[in-house]
């Protein structure tokens, strides 16, 4: 018996659902910016976004959560910088050649520096950012554990990985609160780079107690 043809839209790719909930993102964060979190619906987001409602709500679990995919863009940023950290190389040189704060940054760089700094004062957001970069804490831990010869469950490995993020997450805030609406400054990028490379320099190696 001949097989019957499928109707409907062909499933969609993991890439093609990537950029789906990215392009949401966008539209939502546009609308966070104007009009502010609480005055802005789920049904407008579905609006801009050209998509239905179903359709928003089958990609986030609420509005808040739509932020999720442009601020994953500078938690990926450090993740990326940290898997390419060349074994001859000190962590800290490395991130003073290597860092950008965010992922591919082009037209996205100012909606990412404008969700941290929305996180400031909604806390729903707030509370989106830091289970993010409480989520990217295994990634640091698998290449931290590599380097300090440990296995990436033990304590010591997981309290660094938890010290890097902090770190990350304190160092991004402050450059959040520099950055202007055409972007980050050259000489502040170059800045926030050394900011994090020193206080990763400080984590693994402590300097020795005083006598």
């Amino acid at each position: 018996m001949a097989e019957r043809p499928r109707r409907g839209r062909p499933p969609a790719s993991d890439r093609q659902k990537q950029q789906q909930r990215l392009d949401i993102s966008r539209h939502a964060v546009a609308l966070f910016r104007e009009h502010g979190v609480a005055a802005t619906s789920g049904e407008q987001i579905a609006r801009a976004a050209g998509i239905s409602e179903r359709t928003l709500w089958r990609c986030f679990r609420s509005k808040e959560a739509c932020v999720e995919p442009l601020l994953s863009k500078s938690i990926d940023a450090f993740q990326a910088v940290l898997r390419s950290w060349p074994p001859e190389l000190d962590l800290a040189e490395h991130l003073r050649a290597a860092y950008t704060p965010v992922l591919d940054s082009g037209e996205d760089i100012e909606a990412v520096l404008a969700v941290i700094r929305m996180t400031h004062d909604e806390p729903a957001l707030r509370a989106a950012y830091l289970v993010l970069r409480e989520r990217a804490e295994p990634a640091f831990a698998e290449v931290l554990a590599d380097r300090m010869g440990m296995p990436a469950d033990s304590l010591e490995v997981r309290m660094q990985a938890a010290a890097t993020s902090a770190a990350l997450r304190e160092a991004t805030d402050d450059l959040v609160a520099t950055a202007t609406a055409d972007g980050i400054p050259p000489a502040v990028l170059q800045e926030h780079r050394e900011h994090v490379a020193d206080a990763l320099r400080r984590l693994t190696h402590p300097p020795a107690p005083s006598v």
